[in-house]
């Protein structure tokens, strides 16, 4: 099979591999749509160390090809979605309440980081009946795969953000994490939703999604601009969505006493992570900040799909390009520096 592969730190293309086998409680999945993730351009640039030929990619949707003699809830034929992130639901970790954690400290992040993933015409699925979830008829893929990841993601920045009814969120970066993060923010109840962007497109989007306010950090002081929308107060909730040190700061400095920090961002670079220490009451403000890797398993893919099939959001307005698989190295390059206003990039198989 064609598979699209990091073949080494700041290097990809593709290579012909054999087509996996399912173990008893696995399946094999044939890819029919993948997003990119900005995680991929971390993962090429070294931000969990090197790799040789791996397969990149862990958003997909697909068909069952083949599921082991131990699968009781998917056969051969099935369209099936897959989370990002595929935990083992016996380790002690999962038993925990921690499945994402799970053989290690983001150890259900498999897919491109420690097994080959999704941007091949085949895939391989552990504890198949535990992380895959039937896709309902009228789904379509390019709107099932939004949660793999995306949906996944951002939806938890909002739900680890103990947001109030009717209380007051600023989400810092709109990229598609930021995204539904305020979509997110809003289902939860939010009140007023402050969407931090300097993109136009991205703040259009923004709105789409539930931004009741925009503020450009390229034209305002953020911190001056938010404590003004809310009073001087500053707001109950934070969801970092960029993974930037500075974007963090920011995110602790706008929140008012007793609120909550919600950490999504990916910190691919530098050593440390500063938390601002007089913003941060000297330890004292009853700040809390919580931090998450994406939810994998079955329940929770099977809920995000609910969300689709009752039509309370549409992920497929932040797809910006899309591109076939054979196209894949264009399609990177796309993604990778961000060229042509890029939000999202689809790839069909």
């Amino acid at each position: 099979m064609k598979a699209f592969v990091m073949k080494e730190i700041g290097r990809v293309g593709f290579m012909e591999k054999p087509v996996p086998k399912p173990g008893p409680l696995d399946a094999v999945v044939q890819t029919t749509a993948a997003l990119i993730c900005t995680s991929d351009s971390h993962t090429v640039n070294g931000g969990i160390g090197p790799r040789e030929n791996l397969t990149l990619g862990h958003e997909a949707v697909g068909v069952v090809r083949e599921v082991g003699s131990e699968v009781k809830e998917f056969r051969p034929g099935d369209r099936v979605l897959v989370g990002a992130i595929t935990p083992d639901w016996g380790d002690l970790a999962s038993q925990n309440g921690h499945p994402s954690q799970s053989g290690g400290p983001l150890g259900g992040f498999k897919f491109a980081n420690f097994k080959d993933g999704v941007f091949a015409e085949y895939f391989h699925v552990n504890d198949a009946d535990a992380n895959l979830a039937k896709i309902p008829d009228g789904v379509r893929d390019d709107m099932a795969v939004y949660c793999a990841d995306m949906l996944s993601t951002g939806f938890m920045g909002a739900e680890n953000g103990n947001i109030p009814m009717g209380g007051t969120v600023a989400v810092l970066a709109q990229g598609p994490v930021g995204l539904m993060a305020t979509a997110g923010a809003r289902l939860r109840g939010a009140g007023l939703v402050i969407g931090v962007e300097s993109v136009p497109s991205r703040q259009q989007l923004a709105r789409t999604y539930g931004a009741d306010e925009i503020v450009d950090f390229t034209a305002v002081d953020v911190v001056e601009r938010v404590r003004a929308l809310t009073q001087g107060q500053g707001v109950d909730t934070a969801i970092e969505a960029l993974g930037a040190d500075a974007t963090f700061q920011t995110a602790i400095k706008i929140t008012k006493p007793g609120g909550t920090i919600s950490n999504t961002g990916y910190y691919g670079q530098g050593e440390f992570v500063r938390i601002p220490r007089v913003e941060w009451g000297v330890g004292m403000a009853e700040k809390t900040i919580t931090t998450g890797l994406c939810p994998g398993g079955r329940l929770r893919m099977e809920r995000l799909l609910r969300m689709l099939v009752s039509a309370r959001l549409d992920p497929t307005h932040m797809t910006t390009h899309t591109f076939r698989f054979d196209e894949m190295e264009r399609a990177f390059e796309v993604a990778d520096k961000k060229l042509e206003d890029v939000v999202k990039v689809l790839i069909t198989f």
